[in-house]
């Protein structure tokens, strides 16, 4: 993956190869500046790889339109951001509700309601996104993802700037999601956390896979934590 620049072409992503099975729980960790949220934006489509063919939900999205990645994202991929965004003029409620009515989906209201207070949130359902903390908004974030029966959901940061009882409320959570059998792929610095309920690491640095393998391999190993990851 390359973008340029004044100075010629960067190369952020190099020669990255990644097979994840359906249901698997990745970490993709590593250093800031590392390649993670490009390689993010590449797997959802948001961003063009310029090299090799990136296949989603077994589909080859590679040359997808810009309107045909938007549809494939809206019935097969939920992407959590750092950015929620969230629209500020509609309620919990709307927010995760609109978009499936959008879609044509029959019983939108009522199936969003279960699904935020599946997340903790059935008493904000009539709240703005301005009337909830910012771990409120995430797990809003993650049940208007989850409503759309996705079949991957990716997390770019999903702990940045929360405090420590919100963090464990967003893993009991992914827990829930890991049983229903998504494929979760969660990008973060803080890789400690990440990792903690991940079956597979993955660590990126300047732009290559340094190391593949278990979630387990790089918790108890101090070298790879050292060398690559933060605590």
């Amino acid at each position: 993956m390359s973008l340029p620049s004044e100075a010629g072409q960067v190369h952020i992503l190099r020669g990255v190869s990644l097979d994840i099975p359906e249901g698997q729980s990745v970490g993709i960790v590593g250093p800031s500046g590392s390649g993670k949220s490009t390689l993010m934006a590449v797997m959802t489509g948001l961003d063009k790889a310029t090299d090799g063919r990136v296949h989603v939900a077994g589909q080859d999205i590679t040359d997808l339109d810009e309107d045909s990645l938007a549809l494939f994202r809206r019935e097969n991929v939920g992407i959590v951001l750092q950015a929620f965004r969230l629209i500020p003029t509609m309620t919990a409620l709307e927010n995760v509700a609109v978009p499936l009515e959008l879609a044509g989906r029959k019983g939108a209201f009522e199936r969003a309601e279960a699904e935020l207070k599946a997340v903790g949130l059935g008493h904000r359902l009539s709240h703005y996104p301005a009337q909830l903390s910012g771990g409120e908004q995430q797990m809003l974030s993650i049940a208007r993802a989850l409503c759309r029966d996705i079949k991957v959901l990716l997390l770019d940061e999903p702990y940045e700037g929360l405090a420590p009882v919100i963090v464990d409320e967003i893993e009991k959570t992914l827990i829930k999601i890991k049983e229903l059998g998504i494929t979760t792929i969660i990008v973060e610095q803080n890789a400690i956390r990440a990792l903690e309920l991940a079956d597979r690491a993955v660590i990126l640095d300047t732009g290559s896979v340094v190391f593949d393998g278990t979630a387990n391999e790089v918790l108890e190993n101090e070298e790879l934590r050292a060398e690559y990851l933060a605590v």
